[in-house]
């Protein structure tokens, strides 16, 4: 059985958005690949602008020699029951906030768990020039807020799962 480690995703907006992530690991044995992350952090959203925001953040899955791949895989938004549109709600509101993250930077490949037209990211340990080395990857993420949404101003927040699958 494959171990599984999650990636908590919070979304947060105050006036600015921000990706936080929180890396959940069973103890009941020693992981494998372990996951870190940096923040995606949209900036302002302007209800008036006719472009997407759009950002990029980080995560970083570093494995023991013995792992020679591991694939990355985002959940579903809770908020929207869904991969597309993925959604932000207002704390204390019921206002919703589109939003996705991608593994392309033109943004057309959405980071999801394959299905629904989602992709996963697929990792492999580089090459080795003698013995496997334990080994670590940073993988960029791309997130878009589309433009033309009316919403109220507030804390937008949503949660996302990552799974790295040794």
């Amino acid at each position: 059985m494959n171990k599984k480690i999650k990636l908590l995703l919070i979304i947060i907006f105050i006036s600015l958005f921000f990706i936080f992530f929180k890396v959940e690991i069973s103890e009941s044995q020693p992981p494998r690949c372990t996951v870190g992350a940096t923040p995606v952090n949209f900036g302002n959203y302007d209800i008036f602008l006719n472009i997407p925001v759009d950002s990029t953040g980080t995560v970083e899955v570093s494995c023991s020699a013995n792992v020679p791949k591991a694939t990355l895989s985002l959940g579903i938004s809770p908020n929207s029951g869904s991969f597309n549109p993925r959604k932000m709600r207002r704390s204390g509101g019921t206002d919703l906030l589109n939003y996705n993250i991608y593994t392309d930077a033109s943004r057309t490949t959405i980071f999801g768990d394959g299905n629904s037209g989602t992709a996963k990211i697929e990792l492999r340990r580089p090459p080795p020039g003698g013995k496997p080395e334990p080994w670590s990857q940073t993988v960029t993420i791309y997130g878009r807020i589309p433009p033309g949404q009316d919403v109220s101003v507030g804390n937008y927040t949503d949660a996302l799962t990552v799974t790295v699958d040794p």
